[in-house]
Formats: C-alpha cells, sequence, structure tokens
C-alpha cells in the first residue's frame, strides 16, 4: 500500500514541477514580447511638424518644422474632397450621383468600405467614408469619377495646390497611401484647411460628421477631438509608417478661429495631446476681427470663374509676427520633380462615358449584391432634320400634353432646344431654356415668350422602346454626355416605379460650336409618360413628356 502511494505521489509532484516550468516559461515570453514591443515603440520617431494660423488675420501663432517637407498620409483626401467639392458646386456631380467602382478602386488597400467591381457608390456617402473611415477604395471612385483615372486626378490635385498657393505639395495619388514622392508641409496643410472651409462651407460641414452606417457598417471619425475640444469643427487625420500619425484641426470659440496642424505623432493619442497642448497655448491670441483677405483660387481667376474673394495670395508670416517657434527637428525628405502638366482644360473633365451607367435595380439596404449596369443609347440629332420657324413671337403659353401631337411637338422640341434651336443654315434663333437645363444650371425657368424653331419630326428614340408606346420624357440637357447618363442614373434610383421599363439614352443635340445631349427615357405611352414626370417632379427632377 506503501508502494502505491509513493509512486502516486512521484507522479504528482512531476506534472507539478512540469505545470510550474511552463508558466515561467510563458511568463518570459510574454516579458520578452512587452519589452519588443517597447523597444520598438520607442525606436519608432517620425519626423514631425506643427503650425498654428489664426484664420481671421492669417497670422502664425505657433510654427515648428513648418515649412519642412512631410508626407501628407490620408490628409491627401482633403484635397480629394476639395476637388469633389467643386464638382458639386459647378452642378456637374450632385450629391445622389451614382460613380461607379473600378476594378482598380475595390483594389486599394485598407482601410476603405469593401466596394466590388460592378458597383457604385452615391457622392454623399463616399464623402462620409472619406471623412470618417478614410476610405481609401472611395477616394479612388472619386478620382476615376472626376478624371477618368487616379494618374491624371493626381496631376489635377498638384495643379490645384498651385493655384491656392501650396508650392511645394505635390501629390501622386487620391488617397494618400504610402509614395515616396507625395510631400506636403504643416504650413501649407494649414492653408488647404482654411482654403476647403472658406471656399465650401455648405460642404465643410461633413468633416464634422460622428458616425457613419454604410450598408450594414458603422463608421465612426477617427479625428478624435470632435466633440471632446471645445469648439473643434473638423477636418482630418492621416496615418502612415513614413508619416507618422497627422491630423489638421479647426477650431472656432467665440469670434477667434484657428487652423492647427500636427504632423509627425509617434501614436494617435500622442498627437492629439500635442493638438490640445498647440490649441490651449494658442487660441487666446488669435483675432477676434476678420482682416486678412480670403484665401485665393487663382485657377478659377484664370478660368473667369467666381472666386471666393480677392486675388490676393495668401499672407505669409512676415517679420513683425508674433510667432511661438520652437527648434527645428532633422529628418527632410527630398522634394519630388513636379508632375508633367496635362494640356490645359477650360474646365475638369468628366469621367468617360463608358465608366457612367445607369442604375437598373439598387439591392435592398446592407445587401451585397452587385449593381448591374443599363445600357443607355447616344442619337445623333443632325441639324438638318430641323427647319427654321417664323420669327414671330409666340402667340401664347406652350401647348398642353393634351394638345394635338404637332403642337406638343413644337413646344417639346422649343424646350429641348435651348439655349438657341439652330436654323438649317446654321443660324440661330433664340428659345424658350429647357425647363431641366434651367433647374441644372440656375436660371430661371420662366423667360419672356421669344421666338423658336420647330421639329421636322419627332426627336429619335431606340425603335423597340417607341414601339411600346410612343412618347419619351427628358430630364434635362447637359454640356456633357457622362452628365446626361448621370442624371439618368440617377432619376433611375429615386423613381424605379416608374422608370422601371423605361429605356434610357441620350440624345446629341449640335448647334453650331455648341452641343447638348439631352437625357430622356423612352418606352411609355400617354398616360405612363405624363405620370413618370409627376413622380419625377415630386423628387425634384425636371421632367418634360413628349411625343416621339
Amino acid at each position: 500500500m506503501r508502494f502505491v502511494v509513493s509512486r502516486r505521489s512521484r507522479a504528482i509532484a512531476i506534472v507539478l514541477i512540469a505545470a510550474i516550468a511552463l508558466l515561467v516559461a510563458s511568463a518570459d515570453n510574454a516579458e520578452a514580447r512587452r519589452n519588443n514591443r517597447s523597444a520598438r515603440k520607442s525606436a519608432y520617431n517620425p519626423p514631425s511638424a506643427s503650425i498654428v494660423v489664426d484664420a481671421n488675420s492669417r497670422k502664425t501663432l505657433h510654427a515648428a518644422n513648418a515649412d519642412s517637407l512631410r508626407h501628407p498620409a490620408s490628409l491627401t483626401k482633403v484635397m480629394t474632397l476639395y476637388l469633389l467639392f467643386e464638382q458639386l458646386e459647378s452642378g456637374r456631380l450632385r450629391l445622389t450621383s451614382a460613380m461607379p467602382v473600378s476594378a482598380h478602386a475595390a483594389a486599394q488597400a485598407p482601410t476603405k468600405l469593401g466596394l466590388k467591381p460592378g458597383q457604385s457608390i452615391d457622392v454623399e456617402d463616399a464623402i462620409k467614408g472619406l471623412v470618417t473611415k478614410s476610405a481609401n477604395d472611395a477616394a479612388v471612385v472619386v478620382a476615376e469619377a472626376i478624371a477618368g483615372d487616379e494618374e491624371e486626378f493626381a496631376r489635377l490635385m498638384t495643379r490645384k495646390a498651385r493655384a491656392l498657393g501650396m508650392t511645394r505639395t505635390v501629390y501622386r495619388n487620391a488617397s494618400g497611401l504610402p509614395d515616396d514622392e507625395q510631400v506636403t508641409t504643416a504650413r501649407e496643410q494649414a492653408l488647404l484647411g482654411g482654403a476647403i472651409r472658406e471656399r465650401f462651407p455648405r460642404y465643410y460641414k461633413f468633416f464634422a460628421t460622428h458616425s457613419f452606417h454604410y450598408r450594414g457598417m458603422a463608421m465612426r471619425n477617427h479625428n478624435r477631438l470632435l466633440g471632446r475640444v471645445e469648439g473643434v469643427d473638423g477636418i482630418k487625420t492621416g496615418y502612415t509608417r513614413a508619416s507618422g500619425f497627422n491630423l489638421v484641426a479647426s477650431v472656432n470659440r467665440g469670434n477667434r478661429h484657428i487652423v492647427a496642424v500636427v504632423l509627425g505623432g509617434r501614436s494617435a493619442s500622442a498627437r492629439d495631446a500635442r493638438m490640445r497642448q498647440i490649441i490651449a497655448a494658442n487660441i487666446d491670441d488669435a483675432s477676434t476681427k476678420r482682416t486678412a483677405p480670403a484665401i485665393a483660387d487663382t485657377s478659377a481667376a484664370k478660368r473667369g470663374a467666381t472666386r471666393v474673394a480677392s486675388t490676393e495670395n495668401i499672407v505669409a508670416p512676415s517679420s513683425t509676427e508674433t510667432v511661438k517657434s520652437e527648434p527645428v527637428e532633422t529628418g527632410a525628405i527630398s522634394a519630388p520633380p513636379l508632375p508633367q502638366a496635362a494640356p490645359r482644360r477650360a474646365k475638369i473633365a468628366p469621367a468617360p462615358a463608358p465608366k457612367v451607367a445607369a442604375r437598373e435595380q439598387a439591392p435592398a439596404p446592407g445587401s451585397s449584391e452587385p449593381l448591374r449596369p443599363v445600357a443607355i443609347k447616344t442619337i445623333l440629332v443632325r441639324p438638318g432634320a430641323i427647319r427654321s420657324a417664323t420669327h414671330a413671337p409666340l402667340a401664347g403659353p406652350l401647348p398642353a400634353h393634351g394638345a394635338p401631337a404637332g403642337a406638343a411637338d413644337a413646344a417639346a422640341e422649343k424646350i429641348a432646344a435651348a439655349p438657341g434651336a439652330l436654323e438649317a443654315n446654321g443660324t440661330h434663333v433664340s428659345a424658350a431654356p429647357d425647363p431641366a437645363e434651367a433647374i441644372h444650371s440656375g436660371r430661371a425657368a420662366t423667360p419672356a415668350p421669344k421666338p423658336v424653331t420647330q421639329a421636322a419630326s419627332g426627336p429619335a428614340a431606340p425603335r423597340d422602346a417607341a414601339a411600346r408606346g410612343g412618347w419619351a420624357i427628358q430630364i434635362g440637357a447637359f454640356d456633357a454626355e457622362t452628365e446626361a447618363r448621370e442624371r439618368l442614373g440617377a432619376a433611375r434610383q429615386k423613381a424605379k416605379s416608374a422608370l422601371g421599363r423605361a429605356d434610357p439614352y441620350t440624345e446629341r443635340v449640335v448647334k453650331g460650336d455648341k452641343t447638348l445631349f439631352r437625357a430622356r427615357f423612352a418606352g411609355f405611352d400617354k398616360d405612363a409618360a405624363q405620370q413618370a414626370c409627376k413622380i419625377l417632379k415630386q423628387k425634384e427632377f425636371a421632367c418634360l413628356a413628349l411625343k416621339i
């Protein structure tokens, strides 16, 4: 009996010794891992920079390495959004515009929304995805929708930087993903942060978005100062290994407004602590009265567009300014060569036509089902198909939808031919503006009656659609076919029940040196066309029913 007890005791002792050995080894390994992480963290010391600019006076209140080259990381998306806001302000895009997702966009590295090739995303969702999650795939979707491809968009970004006075910033992509040649300075990021707020107050408010829900995903804004530091109303964070943790913040307290930038933080918490520190140290020194001119965009001046304010450039810090400066650190980055300038264009060209398509049926919220594009035909209306009408003014209002077909066709052609109808000999005759164009451009839609032209025959449309009812609806006329296609897609999305079986098409109209693209749906009978227009008008679309 004693022998059995002895064996059992030895076995228990062996097991206990082994367990203790494993625990000691595990503790040693855990301690080693903690030491390694701590060593790596202490060794990580990206080059830093910071600045505080008084937005009212444009004086520099604090600067440390403010003109040293640094990598912007996702601060890049502020410029991406600047160009997108320009498109929204001009009417080329709308918040409801559907932008297609390419394979290149979907393949971007995280963070991202998880967009799939063949899907599309509305402009408003893309903005919120950029602001909150800093989505790289959404940034490329925006770039391709505006410029056709990301490389060309990066050239547009750099040219816009020059127009704003950002002489040292170079962009190579739309997202801020690592690129050795993508560089900026703290001072120029402060300039951009102030410019986007001044230039686009309506859209700047998106930078204050605290959270965003998209297809079942909830995303919180990476800017943790929102709602936690008094007066912070935006704007953007960024991080790559080469850049460190970056942040541009706009702060309004009372009548004081500053823009502060911290680049190269060792961690998000260290960056935020530094930002809190420089805000607290400088906000009381900011001016309470606006004395500086608005930040100029010289590219808008060259295009003859309406500018924000004066043509004076941003005021650089003078020798008489009071600047709280810190010792300059090392870690300079070599400036890359400027990108090759593309031929100057009068305006930013929209994406090529094949990249934009109308949407058929949008998936239910939260669905991952790909969106199915709908083919859109383009039909050329030749000048020879239109003859001159009498030059006498109209005797009365336009014919109603129930008027005889010939009168309705003449009225439809009169409206669709804005801003000037083309006679057979190539001369212009004034005509009433297209209501859809008036809404698109902001012009009044009810001018005094003027001489008009008249169509020799109804507008062309897909033959199968014409056979199904002989009526079509027009929702606008646009300078670019991509704009017409985008409007068709937006209408299809907003009025699925009315447009489900309709055939979208664009109609190209040449008028001297001007070309317009009418956005139309065919395949209705008279009642269905009028009902579709009624629904679209309720959803704030211009609409005209016409016989084809």
